[in-house]
């Protein structure tokens, strides 16, 4: 009797295992976001104590045009980048699969290395790499009798803004074509091998077996590609020195959250565009969700 009830008490031992997650995550992540939630329905300094405002923020942010203007903004940049790099994703994730490639496992580490760089350092690189009229790019420019060299990149916003989406590509591509990869590698094989006896082509088998069937993998790169491009601040705010120039092209909606926050010290303001940030996410994120679900039901 006594020997069954200790082995009772062993089971709470789990719960302390798994306890220091939850402090972690309560102090560290649940307690910023209800707090942020709290002073979007307040005005505060982050001197003075905070003053209550109503709905005050959440009237100013639906009529606030710069708000919407770095949503926009931000969801160029994301869809710019993330079309390219599923169509990289797939195509490469093909060949890699379905072909004997010699060195394939070195080309996966060398597509694989710019997620390993911090994206403030590459927005820096490129800051110096086209920034002003003695840039890098300038300089070779100009050493090789360019007509027209030294050219000013960073006044053009097409450039400036095709520049963040390229680097965004640039850095992970390579973690998406192996997250597809991965996918591709649960489909039993002996689905390929009765589509190979019924006549199939490499393409019909990829386009009719492979991508239904991985079509999970595809949602759930979505979603958080969805949630992780809509947050972008780092590359652009470290490419255009925080000022998301030319002619705020490449303002972002985090960027701008920072600057009312950390500049005009406005932190009320600051958390509800946080929270109309948050409620796009969402919404986006269930469209993409519903949308590939259905698309799934209607395949079924």
């Amino acid at each position: 009797m006594i020997k069954a009830k200790k082995q009772r008490n062993k089971g709470y031992y789990g719960y302390l295992f798994i306890m220091p997650f939850f402090i972690i995550f309560a102090v560290f992540e649940l307690y910023p976001i209800a707090y942020t939630f709290y002073l979007s329905f307040h005005k505060w300094d982050g001197l003075m104590p905070s003053t209550y405002t109503g709905l005050n923020n959440f009237n100013r942010l639906i009529h606030d045009k710069i708000f919407f203007l770095t949503i926009k903004n931000t969801f160029r940049i994301w869809i710019c980048n993330f079309i390219p790099q599923m169509l990289v994703a797939m195509i490469l994730s093909a060949l890699f699969t379905f072909n004997k490639i010699r060195g394939m496992s070195f080309f996966r580490a060398v597509y694989y290395l710019p997620n390993l760089i911090t994206a403030a350092s590459v927005g820096l690189l490129f800051n110096l790499l086209f920034n002003g009229d003695k840039s890098v790019i300038n300089h070779i420019l100009i050493a090789l009798g360019v007509k027209g060299a030294p050219f000013n990149f960073f006044q053009n916003k097409v450039f400036v803004s095709g520049l963040v989406s390229y680097i965004q590509w640039w850095m992970w591509f390579g973690y998406t074509t192996i997250i597809v990869m991965a996918g591709i590698t649960t489909i039993d094989s002996s689905v390929y091998d009765a589509a190979l006896v019924d006549g199939a082509t490499k393409f019909q088998t990829y386009r009719y077996i492979t991508l239904p069937l991985i079509r999970k993998t595809i949602i759930y790169l979505t979603i958080t590609s969805i949630i992780g491009g809509m947050q972008l601040f780092d590359v652009p705010a470290t490419m255009t020195n925080g000022s998301g120039d030319p002619m705020k092209s490449v303002l972002t909606t985090s960027m701008y959250i920072y600057n009312q926050g950390f500049k005009s010290h406005n932190y009320g303001y600051a958390s509800m565009v946080s929270v109309g940030l948050f409620l796009i996410i969402a919404v986006l994120s269930i469209f993409a969700l519903q949308t590939m679900q259905k698309k799934e039901s209607e395949n079924d």
